[in-house]
């Protein structure tokens, strides 16, 4: 049976207690998971390769927000989100398609203050599949894993909003809400069974899953408002035994078990939905990258001895994927820790 200790996460917790709450798009519970339910969901031939390095696929899958608040990568913030608002009120058809035309069209400034996540994308599929051709292991586990991430978060809808954390219309902390609490509370009952991934168009595709998650946006956003004004004052959050808002580790506050029931019931599966979409992406874009690099053997990149000692675990994983459900394994708790 796979675990991992939380032990494992105190150095790094350091450098989170400061940060915002919105630091993870669905939190460690959720990205660790996209990318686990990602990898049981490709081919053979894939599954192999991938398979063999699940626990760093599953490590890796936040990394990307640790590069953030960790060491303050400035380059690394934009790459996480887009503020569709920023960038006028017409279709998206009429944005760049293209990660080329975008930078050809928008300076650096702009692209930096109102996200680059689409097109960060796109120029993560272009390298990994690169690495497939080259057949550079380290590469392309690399770039796979934190490719999940990046779609993870643009099936955040929030990730797509200028009206990030609801604080345009006097929602502040419904990002971590919605991403994280609800998640950690409600996802052991999620099923993340898929189906097998197909070839896609990435700019195409990539433009799709932004339309979608953005339409959600506002959905959620108006769910919460609505229910927050028809919730007495007092039922909102949970409180100590001084009667003081409990907060989680990052300092957000924590809404109530009824509150988050009744928002959770309220959003009709759309969390759930969300995370499926997301695996659903990065098993289909891993796969095409495997593909337009020519279908290489990444297998043979492992020694027997790896794939032959790794093969009763992923028999097991698989079966209970088939029910949509993982091994028991931990993340790093956000809303479990109060203070």
């Amino acid at each position: 049976m796979l675990t991992f200790s939380r032990r494992r996460w105190l150095p790094v917790l350091a450098f989170l207690l400061v940060a915002p709450s919105f630091l993870f798009a669905w939190g460690t519970w959720g990205h660790q998971r996209i990318n686990r339910a990602a990898v049981l969901a490709l081919p053979a031939p894939l599954r192999t390769f991938f398979y063999n390095h699940i626990d760093f696929m599953v490590e890796e899958s936040v990394v990307p927000d640790l590069r953030k608040y960790s060491i303050n990568d400035r380059a690394e913030f934009p790459r996480h989100f887009i503020d569709l608002e920023d960038f006028g009120p017409g279709p998206l058809s009429q944005l760049p398609q293209t990660s080329q035309a975008a930078y050809a069209r928008y300076d650096a400034a702009l692209l930096d203050k109102s996200g680059r996540l689409p097109w960060y994308i796109q120029d993560m599929m272009g390298k990994l599949t690169q690495a497939m051709k080259n057949g550079r292991k380290d590469d392309i586990l690399f770039l796979a894993a934190d490719l999940g991430h990046y779609l993870g978060d643009a099936m955040q809808p929030l990730h797509t909003s200028a009206n990030h954390d609801g604080q345009l219309t006097g929602q502040k902390g419904v990002h971590a809400f919605f991403e994280s609490q609800l998640v950690e509370r409600f996802g052991k009952d999620y099923n993340f069974r898929v189906a097998e991934p197909r070839v896609i168009d990435p700019v195409a595709e990539t433009w799709r899953l932004i339309a979608q998650s953005h339409a959600a946006a506002d959905t959620l956003l108006l769910i919460e408002k609505q229910l927050a004004a028809a919730t007495p004052a007092a039922a909102l959050y949970a409180v100590d035994a001084q009667g003081q808002v409990k907060k989680n580790v990052f300092n957000s506050q924590i809404h109530s078990p009824p509150y988050a029931l009744s928002y959770h019931t309220a959003l009709r599966h759309m969390v759930e939905r969300q995370l499926r979409t997301a695996t659903q992406a990065a098993a289909n874009y891993w796969y095409t990258a495997w593909v337009n690099a020519g279908k290489p053997d990444l297998a043979a990149l492992d020694t027997d001895y790896t794939t032959r000692s790794n093969a009763k675990n992923l028999k097991q994983e698989l079966r209970l994927m088939q029910k949509g459900q993982f091994v028991d394994f931990s993340s790093f708790p956000e809303f479990e820790i109060v203070k």
